[in-house]
């Protein structure tokens, strides 16, 4: 029996490298892509030690021709999760840097499509084929000082829904997953750009933010589905998130008085 391959990109940290175990223990065979080659290597190690297979390539999205490069030595692809990406800043649309948000763009909707463009073809002789983009719930919403990174997300959800209608009747699926409040390693200190407190604020009376591997598990199921049923879309959120705005935090213990 042929084990089926599923390419991940920005598996190095965070929810790909979740997604990319979570793959490996339903039974695939996880390509890991990324920017590190040595957080790659070792998850690629981890998972080997643990019996799966898995092979690490770095790879920049950004980079069209390295994209071309990967693809043509890929072979067999079954599933594509898109899942590099990433915010920076969070300035008012009157200050924002526009090198910033075309950083935002060229990752979080041109990586997409780069990887997505370069795969197809091996993902429609699989005869099955699945396509996984992991968007935001800043693809559906906006907030103040989000505007470059809900415009890039936007992008995402545009490119997935309209490449979903161009692929009707042909054997491939294509799922978007948009999280909401996850707590990850680097996801919101790469926004505030190295600032520990202002990361940690985000989460600031949260109980339970959603995980990596909360969203791992959610693209394993929609991924592990009978290759006739396609999830759309699915918004994922910690309970105590129920929209952008609107966020249950547990007000901190009063200081002491001196």
């Amino acid at each position: 029996m042929t084990i089926p391959t599923a390419v991940i990109t920005g598996s190095s940290s965070g929810i790909g490298a979740a997604t990319a175990r979570r793959l490996a223990a339903q039974g695939y065979r996880v390509v890991l892509t990324g920017r590190r080659k040595d957080r790659l290597e070792a998850l690629a190690e981890e998972l080997t030690g643990q019996g799966h297979e898995a092979l690490a390539h770095p790879l920049d999205v950004t980079d069209r021709a390295q994209v071309e490069a990967f693809a043509a030595a890929a072979g067999a692809v079954d599933v594509l999760v898109n899942n590099a990406g990433g915010a920076i800043g969070t300035e008012s649309v009157a200050e924002g840097d526009p090198a910033d948000w075309a950083a935002m763009f060229e990752v979080n909707v041109l990586g997409v499509l780069h990887v997505t463009q370069a795969l197809l073809p091996a993902l429609r002789a699989s005869g099955n084929g699945t396509v996984v983009v992991l968007s935001s719930t800043a693809g559906h919403a906006t907030y103040e000082g989000g505007g470059g990174y809900a415009a890039a997300k936007h992008g995402a959800h545009a490119l997935t829904a309209t490449l979903r209608l161009e692929l009707c009747g042909q054997p491939v699926r294509v799922i978007e997953i948009a999280p909401g409040l996850v707590r990850t390693e680097e996801f919101a200190l790469n926004r505030f750009r190295g600032d520990g407190r202002k990361a940690a604020r985000v989460y600031e009376g949260v109980a339970e933010p959603l995980t990596a591997d909360d969203i791992a598990d959610t693209v394993a199921w929609a991924v592990t589905r009978p290759a006739h049923v396609n999830v759309d879309l699915l918004v994922v959120r910690p309970r105590a998130q129920a929209a952008q705005h609107k966020i249950h935090r547990t007000p901190s213990p009063a200081a002491p008085t001196l």
